[in-house]
């Protein structure tokens, strides 16, 4: 007998972000294995209406059992389907932040996830973002942390780091991406010079299209709101007809060498939208942070002399 999941109403509100992953997970998981929703429906033993709430992220309550029979159906590996119960327990935490750091494998990471569905991104970085960064780059930051030791692994996480940057530079829909660049990074040696030569050189010209836009916060504006508020990220999701979000904005707040942290309740993501605000107000304009960038390329080449 097909059946309903548990019901939703429930007296707090939960994070959406572990169901609207476990929905997006799995709905990429039947698509890849030619199910129809209702055939999947059917052969998990659901309705077609309570799998079709779970793909958009709407239930609460999802059960593990029936999560598990979905992998089962979609031939999911132990550890992603591991992975993917853990999210199911997380749908119905009250918690308005989550720290996600070591759950996933590179397959079903949080942050990638979200960042594929996000239809706009602004950030504030300290260093080039992934986003933008060139192999080399890349490769010089990914093989500094001394956990990855192997070779293997450092290739196949900057293989993975380059193949997200298919969300700003494919031709159909591409994100917005606003890149807010503290002027340090443009000084910062990571890897060579010759690797900061290549990488400016690069930003210089990425910046150019129509859906980046990148600011340079010069050195001589100091401390937004006085205070070291360090690198953060905001997710913006796609718009109805009516223009009203169809999914929540989010914070993502990257852990560094401890957990990374993403928020979501209204007044924090409007704090942090704030201070965007504030950092863009005193960062030079496109064509001055341009400039500035291939200033610094120069003298990187100069060091190369």
């Amino acid at each position: 007998m097909m059946t309903e999941l548990d019901g939703d109403a429930e007296a707090a509100p939960t994070s959406t972000l572990p169901r609207r992953q476990l929905g997006r997970f799995l709905r990429e998981r039947r698509d890849a294995n030619g199910f129809t929703l209702a055939a999947a429906a059917k052969l998990a033993d659901l309705s077609s209406s309570a799998l079709q709430r779970v793909e958009a992220g709407q239930t609460q309550k999802v059960r593990k059992q029936d999560v598990r029979a979905l992998c089962e159906l979609y031939d999911v590996d132990d550890v992603d389907t591991r992975a993917a119960m853990d999210l199911a327990v997380l749908a119905r935490s009250q918690s308005w932040y989550h720290a996600y750091g070591g759950l996933y494998s590179d397959a079903y990471n949080m942050h990638v996830g979200l960042e594929a569905a996000a239809q706009q991104q602004t950030t504030y970085h300290e260093h080039v973002p992934g986003l933008l960064q060139t192999p080399e780059y890349a490769r010089s930051i990914i093989g500094a942390y001394p956990g990855f030791t192997s070779s293997d692994d450092i290739d196949r996480r900057v293989e993975h780091r380059l193949k997200r940057q298919s969300i700003i530079t494919r031709r159909t829909n591409p994100m917005m991406f606003e890149v807010l660049l503290h002027e340090s990074a443009l000084h910062r040696v990571i890897g060579s010079s010759m690797v900061m030569a290549r990488q400016l050189r690069h930003l210089a010209e990425i910046s150019k299209r129509d859906n980046i836009i990148l600011q340079v916060h010069p050195y001589e504006e100091g401390m937004t709101w006085g205070m070291p508020h360090g690198m953060f990220t905001i997710l913006s999701f796609a718009t109805d007809g009516r223009g009203e979000s169809v999914e929540p904005p989010i914070v993502f707040l990257e852990g560094g060498p401890s957990q990374d942290v993403y928020l979501e309740k209204p007044e924090e993501v409007r704090l942090y939208s704030e201070l965007a605000s504030a950092i863009r107000s005193t960062s030079l304009d496109e064509s001055q942070s341009r400039e500035l960038i291939r200033r610094a390329t120069r003298e990187f080449e100069r060091d190369q002399a």
